[in-house]
């Protein structure tokens, strides 16, 4: 082991010149079935932790992608479908991926394509992005050598030119150690022009304008200390919100090569200074980047602008009610659902397990005069508008579904897999894996729903987590809303802090709604921070319980279902 300690994001920062003999570096590779990062997905990660030019560690794992490989991509790379159907889900390989190369400056050949599909997977997964520092290999080379050296800036020609010891394959681990060559030959060479710091090698990288470097001072006033900034215009509009664990370091990013993006790059140039709000740890300041999102809506962020844009399934209030997409929900609503489209995929399989009617009229409780459609004909439907079914009769239906909303009853999962059974009995292969993602939707959309509202419901929680330096990082959580937050520092005992948090904390009075008023994001947001880290409850005014009887006793059959482990999986 080298005799320099690891360096957290919070020590580079705060020792802003770092030699770049005591930067950790994690050199990594990723193999994918192909090239687009919002359909494709990830087969191989491989990784080594360098620092000083001696190897830390290594990380390597084939990943189930959930989904087919394409031939041309077997070819390239010779990773099949036979090889990653026992391997670990992404959801349990990144988590354990992002730990590996906490605190480091993270480095890939090619780094847009790699850093673009890990960012993408802690989306979808939910995972916060730690925002580390990133050199691509590919644009060093670009710097460094020339056309009269290299033919192409390929990883294969640079292995060979620069001479290193491990030849890349299209194997994550293999081309990640020829990547640790590659740049080690690179620095190298870098060193002679005088580039002896990180922050050095991040300015020597092209692409950063004098206009760039010149705002840099933005970030001068700016305290290392986790939080929220905002980056206002000349008008004093904010332009654009993020959360950093250390302000000054986060927002000195924006002005070296690691920042690459075009539309980020015109929000900088725009700037003229730059507001924060410190945090006392990271979930206040993503709870607070939400708040601030929603209300200045700043034109260049993506996400969370608009958190009441979700999508919720309801019953009507009529005699013979029927399912409803809404952006309001009423108490009872199953949601939230990201887009119309697949709330109309939950609606379509709810109304595939009961006899709720799917047409839009309304009809009347007493002498109905409608005519039975082709459903009635089917079987599918009992025509209440032609009278042919009292609302007595009618309502078996309608319970169904709120118990299956609500958590009580999974009866209407059962008949939608005693229907996936028949059709992979008769070997009607293809209608079973469309019945059989459709289900998995449903069950995961009722899970998650049901785990924020038990969250929401309880009027107010008190959770530390461990903060890594022998405190706590405490929070207040009233209906899935952050109430408090405040720390214990090592030696400071917690409870007296608890009783004055809880004694300050802002008062949340439950509102309409599944989510008791809190908006989803937020709730998210929440519950992810509670039930990772090694979060603890502290207090707790009613108990916290989730539904076991409904979607929550279905998450063993969902991880089957979408890892291709029951019979009637297809692969997609």
């Amino acid at each position: 082991m080298s005799a320099h300690p690891q360096l957290s994001f919070d020590e580079l920062a705060g020792t802003e010149e770092v030699p770049l003999h005591e930067v950790t570096f994690v050199i990594v590779d990723l193999e994918t079935t192909g090239g687009d990062r919002a359909r494709d997905a990830v087969t191989e990660i491989g990784a080594v932790k360098v620092r000083g030019g001696e190897v830390l560690g290594e990380f390597a794992t084939l990943v189930n992608p959930e989904r087919g490989i394409p031939p041309s991509i077997v070819a390239i790379t010779g990773i099949t479908e036979a090889m990653v159907v026992d391997a670990p889900r992404l959801d349990s390989v990144l988590p354990a991926f992002l730990e590996f190369c906490r605190g480091s400056v993270l480095v890939a050949h090619n780094a847009p394509f790699d850093i673009g599909f890990l960012r993408a997977g802690c989306e979808r997964l939910g995972l916060r992005w730690p925002k580390p520092q990133v050199v691509d290999t590919v644009r060093l080379a670009r710097r460094v050598l020339t056309r009269d050296e290299t033919p192409n800036y390929k990883l294969g020609t640079l292995a060979r030119v620069l001479n290193a010891r491990t030849e890349p394959v299209h194997r994550a681990l293999d081309d990640a150690r020829a990547t640790v060559d590659v740049l080690h030959s690179l620095l190298e060479r870098v060193g002679s022009l005088g580039v002896r710091t990180l922050e050095d090698l991040l300015e020597h990288l092209p692409d950063v304008t004098p206009h760039q470097r010149r705002k840099r001072g933005l970030a001068d006033g700016l305290p290392h200390a986790p939080g929220v900034y905002l980056f206002r215009g000349p008008g004093d509009e904010v332009l654009y919100v993020g959360t950093a664990t250390d302000l000054r370091r986060r927002v000195r990013q924006y002005f070296t090569a690691g920042e690459r993006r075009s539309r980020i790059k015109e929000m900088v140039a725009l700037a003229h200074r730059v507001d924060h709000v410190t945090c006392a740890h990271p979930l206040e300041a993503e709870v607070r980047e939400l708040r601030l999102l929603s209300a200045h809506q700043p034109r260049y962020n993506r996400r969370s602008k608009f958190p009441q844009r979700a999508w919720w399934i309801v019953l009507t209030d009529e005699p013979f009610p029927r399912l409803s997409i809404v952006r309001t929900p009423k108490q009872d609503a199953l949601g939230p659902f990201v887009s119309r489209q697949a709330a109309a995929e939950a609606v379509e399989a709810l109304q595939a397990a009961t006899s709720v009617r799917r047409c839009t009229e309304r009809i009347p409780a007493r002498d109905p005069r409608g005519r039975p459609c082709a459903l009635y004909e089917l079987g599918r439907c009992g025509a209440p508008c032609a009278g042919r079914q009292s609302v007595a009769e009618y309502e078996p239906a309608v319970v169904s579904i709120r118990e299956v909303i609500q958590g009580r009853s999974d009866a209407v999962l059962d008949r939608l897999r005693g229907e996936l059974d028949r059709l992979s009995d008769a070997q009607r292969f293809e209608d079973a894996a469309v019945h059989r993602d459709q289900l998995a939707a449903l069950v995961r959309s009722l899970d998650r729903g049901q785990r924020l509202a038990a969250l929401t419901a309880v009027p107010e929680l008190v959770a530390a987590r461990p903060d890594g330096r022998g405190g706590w990082h405490l929070s207040v959580i009233r209906h899935g809303r952050l109430a408090a937050a405040g720390t214990a520092r090592r030696g400071v005992p917690p409870m007296p802090v608890v009783d004055l948090l809880q004694a300050s904390a802002e008062t949340v009075l439950p509102g309409a709604g599944p989510l008791h008023g809190t908006t989803v994001d937020e709730a998210r947001v929440v519950y992810r921070w509670l039930t990772t880290g090694g979060t603890r409850l502290v207090r707790t005014a009613v108990p916290w319980t989730e539904p076991a009887g409904c979607a929550g006793s279905w998450r063993n059959w969902l991880d089957k279902a979408i890892t291709g482990h029951t019979p009637y999986a297809a692969i997609d």
